[in-house]
C-alpha cells in the first residue's frame, strides 16, 4: 500500500521503513513540528565529549587508521546475535538499552572522498544501515539518540541539529574527509536544520531515500533520489512487525482486568459463588483476553480498511465488529454472557478497549500528526473511559440481576 510521497507526514516506530517523514526543504527551521506523538522535546545543547565507540563487539571485525586515529570497521552480515537482539526488542525486553556507542565507524575502507552516512544508535536503525551497505566504501556517523530510532529521535530533538554539529565536530570528520556531505535519514528530516548544520560545521546535508534498501542506488546515482525512493509503504508485514510490542506495553493493565474479570463474578445476589466464577469469570475472563489480542492484531492489520482516519475511530469500528459477533454468539446461545445489562456492559467495554488499543499505534503508523494526535486523543480518552466506566458498571449490575 502506497501511503504518499516525501511532502506528506509519515509516522514509525523501531524501524525507518515503517513510517514516513514531514520532509522539509533544505532550510527546514529546526523548530518545525515533530511528528513523534511519543516523545517530548527535549534540548540537546551541552557540549558533546566524544568517547571512543567500542572495538570489542562482535559485528566490528576490524579497525581503520584515520588522520586522528582509529575507527572501528563494522561488518554488513548480520549475525544471529543481531537477528536476536531485533526479536527481543520486537518484544519490548531491553528496548530503551539496545544501542550502540555513538560515534564515527567505518564500512568497507572509506577514502576522504566516500559518503558520510548518518544514523541513530538505536542498535536497529544502525542494523538495517549497514546491512545494505555489502560492497560500499562509507563512513556512518551515528548520533547520541539514546537509544531510539531516527523518526522518535527527530521528534525528541535527540536527532537534530545541534547533535549533528556537535558530532561532527567532536570526532573531527572536517579532517577526516573532503567530502563535506552529510546523508540524513529521510525520517529524520524534521529535527534537522540544513543551513544551520552548514554554517555552524560546513558540511551540506543531503536527504537520503526513506528505505535504506535503496541507499546503494541513491548513491549510484549521484546523490538523487527517483519519485520512488521518496515515496513511503506501510504494508501488512511492517504493520504486523508492530504487533509484540503492543501486547507486552499494556499486558500488565490486561493481567489486572483479566484477574477482575475472572473473581468478580463470583458476586451475586445470594453472596459469591466459586461456581459462577468456573463459570462466568472463566468466560469474561477469555472475552476480554480475545478482545484484547484480537485488538492489537487486528487492529494494524486492517488499518487501511478500517473506515475514518482517526485510529480511535478505526478501533471503535473494529469493537463494533467484535460486539455484532458477541452478539450473534449469544443469539445462538442465549443467556452466553448473562442479564441485558451485562449485554450492553461487555458492548460498550469491548468498544473502548478496541478503540484504545488501535490509538496506541499512534506512535507507530503513517496515518496521522502530532496535531493530529493531540485533537483526537482530547475527545477520544474521555469518551473511552466514559464508555469503559459505564460498560463496567452495567457489567457489575448484570451480576444482580
Amino acid at each position: 500500500m502506497t501511503i504518499g510521497r516525501a511532502e506528506q507526514v509519515p509516522q514509525a516506530a523501531g524501524s525507518q521503513t515503517a513510517a514516513e517523514v514531514e520532509t522539509k526543504t533544505a532550510d527546514a527551521p529546526e523548530n518545525a513540528e515533530k511528528p513523534c506523538c511519543c516523545c517530548a522535546a527535549v534540548s540537546t545543547q551541552a557540549e558533546i565529549v566524544q568517547r571512543p565507540p567500542s572495538t570489542t563487539v562482535p559485528w566490528v571485525p576490524g579497525t581503520l587508521d584515520t588522520p586522528v586515529g582509529v575507527v572501528p570497521q563494522v561488518d554488513t552480515l548480520l549475525r544471529l546475535s543481531d537477528h536476536l537482539g531485533t526479536w527481543r526488542v520486537r518484544w519490548g525486553i531491553g528496548r530503551m538499552r539496545y544501542r550502540v556507542d555513538p560515534g564515527l565507524y567505518a564500512v568497507g575502507r572509506p577514502t576522504p572522498e566516500s559518503p558520510v552516512l548518518v544514523s541513530a544508535n538505536y542498535k536497529m536503525s544502525f542494523d538495517r544501515l549497514r546491512s545494505q551497505l555489502a560492497g560500499v566504501d562509507a563512513w556512518v556517523l551515528v548520533l547520541d539518540t539514546q537509544g531510539v530510532n531516527v523518526w522518535c529521535a527527530a521528534g525528541k530533538g535527540t536527532f537534530g541539529t545541534n547533535e549533528i554539529v556537535g558530532r561532527v565536530r567532536a570526532n573531527r570528520l572536517g579532517e577526516i574527509v573532503s567530502r563535506r556531505t552529510l546523508v540524513i535519514p529521510q525520517l529524520g528530516a524534521p529535527g534537522v536544520a540544513a543551513h544551520q548544520v552548514k554554517n555552524r560545521c560546513g558540511f551540506r546535508v543531503v536527504y537520503g531515500p526513506v528505505r535504506a534498501a535503496d541507499l546503494r542506488a541513491f548513491l549510484t546515482n549521484g546523490m538523487k533520489a527517483t519519485p520512488e525512493m521518496r515515496e513511503v509503504t506501510f504494508p501488512l508485514l511492517d504493520r504486523l512487525a508492530l504487533v509484540p510490542v503492543e501486547l507486552v506495553r499494556w499486558a500488565r493493565y490486561a493481567a489486572l482486568v483479566i484477574i477482575a474479570l475472572l473473581f468478580l463474578p463470583g458476586l451475586g445476589p445470594n453472596g459469591y459463588s466459586w461456581q459462577r466464577v468456573a463459570n462466568t469469570g472463566l468466560l469474561s475472563a477469555g472475552l476480554f483476553l480475545a478482545t484484547y489480542v484480537a485488538s492489537n492484531v487486528l487492529g494494524p492489520a486492517l488499518l487501511p480498511w478500517l473506515p475514518g482516519r482517526a485510529l480511535s475511530l478505526k478501533g471503535a469500528c473494529l469493537g463494533i465488529v467484535f460486539v455484532l459477533g458477541l452478539a450473534g454468539l449469544c443469539w445462538l446461545s442465549p443467556g452466553l454472557v448473562g442479564s441485558w445489562p451485562t449485554m450492553f456492559g461487555w458492548g460498550l467495554l469491548i468498544s473502548a478497549v478496541a478503540s484504545f488499543i488501535s490509538m496506541s499505534f499512534v506512535g507507530s503508523t503513517t496515518y496521522t500528526s502530532l496535531s493530529g494526535v493531540r485533537r483526537e486523543m482530547r475527545l477520544a480518552v474521555p469518551t473511552q473511559l466514559l464508555a469503559a466506566l459505564v460498560g463496567m458498571v452495567l457489567w457489575i449490575v448484570g451480576r444482580f440481576v
